[in-house]
């Protein structure tokens, strides 16, 4: 089983003219898909890796008042518009102490997850 923790953050805004957008790209890309320190690690996975499309992007929304609620995409899948092929995305978090054979299966546990909600044969 694979358990994702969440650690919600509460806080008063200096400034009240700040939206949910503006925190939203205020803190991304977060370490867990972009690592730190950002700009040393998000020059690496650019000259690593192809584009991500909306893999590990901000998904959310904003309503007129600037409230809204945004989330990292680190598990998806995008359907073509002619609803005959579709692309899945599934990432792990690798760190120093990473163990390579446990962030395989985790990355292939959180692929299945993905693969079922798609209604695939596995």
């Amino acid at each position: 089983a694979l358990w994702h923790l969440r650690t919600p953050i509460r806080g008063t805004l200096r400034d009240t003219a700040t939206t949910a957008l503006d925190l939203a790209l205020a803190l991304h890309p977060t370490p867990a898909v972009g690592g730190v320190p950002t700009a040393v690690a998000v020059d690496a996975i650019d000259d690593i890796e192809s584009d991500r499309g909306f893999y590990a992007g901000a998904v959310g929304w904003c309503d007129a008042r600037g409230d809204g609620r945004w989330v990292v995409a680190i598990r998806g899948a995008e359907v073509s518009a002619d609803r005959r092929s579709a692309l899945a995305h599934a990432g792990g978090g690798i760190v120093a102490e990473s163990d390579p054979d446990d962030e395989v299966a985790e990355t292939t546990t959180k692929f299945r997850t993905i693969l079922t909600a798609m209604g695939v044969r596995q």
